[in-house]
């Protein structure tokens, strides 16, 4: 059942408001030895370990036989986790989204997955309405420019939803016309109410994306949470999928995401966060850091709200501080310079907007406060 009507009319108004983005792991240590005199620390989830930054004790706790065996190197998971594991153990700091080294001119700026270690690129791109255009020619030519520019800018994380109409599909298809499915980091969601309904659905997802493993599947807007996350846990155990995560995309919900972050089968949350919509720099930010989950975000243009805002304006001449070249730049680089942001996913269908978005993970990003307080001073002034 791809979408229930009683599902439908409730979720279509929680996400009224996402205009143009898209809305937009717990491995035990080592197992007691009996024969020991001298017990065992007690098991951690990777999750803990690592957001930790326990350094090598985390590294021994979640790799007692080696961080690198012959068996890890040939799963894309356990490649991560194992990446994890060398970044504690060479004293980078695995906590909330784990920023790496300020990029140069051609790398583009990749974040942490405190779950595992992976490495994807901070800037990311939703389908929420963008590419839901069935099987129009004229309206996927565009699209397959985008997705082309976003894969050769660096980009790989892409979100969609079976509640985004065509969007799967569309994604799919142009996906594979260019070659490019192995290039993409994939995530999508689960959006009905019952397990075998949620089976059904994530298995139709898969076939439209022409996926046989996501790398992300996620409860969307926590209809159904505990029903799917036992089900997403079996996924993962089989390794069908290699993340879970939950969104959400009106700050009103915070709070019911905030219970959930307690959780140690998530691994990633999705929320709302931009220049326009900064409360959850007040608690689920920092608590994202504190438990060590991923964060993706969804309206990080503030639904396009936020270009209305500066229309007719300049840019600030010290926007070149941080490797400021447009607008767009402008509102990522706010919100990827939060430590706690693994990846935002700005939707569109331009793209000339694509080079503009792409642009923000290059380069210095504004992580002094002073100079992030002064890019919120000038929007509203």
């Amino acid at each position: 059942m791809r979408k229930p009507s009683s599902v439908n009319e409730s979720s279509a108004a929680r996400d009224s408001d996402s205009a143009r983005e898209s809305d937009s792991t717990n491995d035990s240590g080592p197992a007691h030895d009996s024969e020991s005199d001298v017990p065992s620390p007690a098991p951690i989830s990777r999750r803990k370990a690592l957001a930790r930054g326990a350094g090598l004790l985390a590294a021994g706790a979640l790799f007692p036989h080696g961080v690198l065996s012959g068996a890890m190197r040939s799963s894309p998971a356990a490649q991560g986790a194992g990446a994890g594991a060398r970044a504690v153990a060479g004293g980078e700091a695995a906590s909330g989204s784990g920023s790496a080294s300020m990029p140069g001119a051609r790398e583009i700026l990749t974040r942490v997955i405190p779950s595992s270690g992976e490495r994807i690129p901070a800037v990311g791109m939703g389908t929420w309405q963008t590419f839901d255009v069935g099987d129009d020619e004229s309206e996927r030519e565009p699209l397959r420019e985008v997705l082309r520019i976003f894969v050769e800018r660096g980009g790989s994380a892409v979100d969609a939803s079976p509640m985004y109409g065509s969007s799967e599909e569309v994604l799919g298809d142009l996906a594979a016309e260019l070659g490019i499915q192995d290039d993409l980091w994939w995530a999508t969601k689960v959006w009905t109410e019952g397990a075998a309904e949620g089976i059904e659905q994530m298995e139709e997802s898969m076939g439209l994306l022409r996926r046989p493993r996501i790398e992300l599947m996620q409860v969307h807007n926590l209809v159904d949470t505990e029903t799917h996350l036992a089900t997403l846990q079996e996924w993962k155990d089989a390794g069908r999928i290699d993340y879970i995560g939950i969104t959400r995309s009106q700050t009103a919900a915070f709070p019911e995401v905030e219970r959930w972050m307690d959780d140690e089968r998530l691994d990633f949350i999705q929320i709302n966060y931009s220049m326009a919509e900064r409360e959850a720099e007040e608690r689920l930010l920092p608590k994202a850091i504190d438990v060590g989950l991923a964060v993706m975000l969804n309206r990080p243009l503030g639904g396009g709200a936020l270009f209305g805002a500066v229309q007719g304006r300049e840019l600030p001449q010290w926007a070149a501080e941080f490797d400021c070249a447009a607008w767009s730049q402008f509102f990522l680089k706010y919100v990827l310079g939060h430590p706690a942001v693994t990846c935002a996913i700005p939707a569109t269908s331009n793209p000339d907007h694509m080079r503009q978005n792409m642009g923000a993970g290059y380069g210095r990003l504004p992580e002094d406060p002073a100079l992030r307080q002064r890019m919120i001073e000038y929007l509203e002034g």
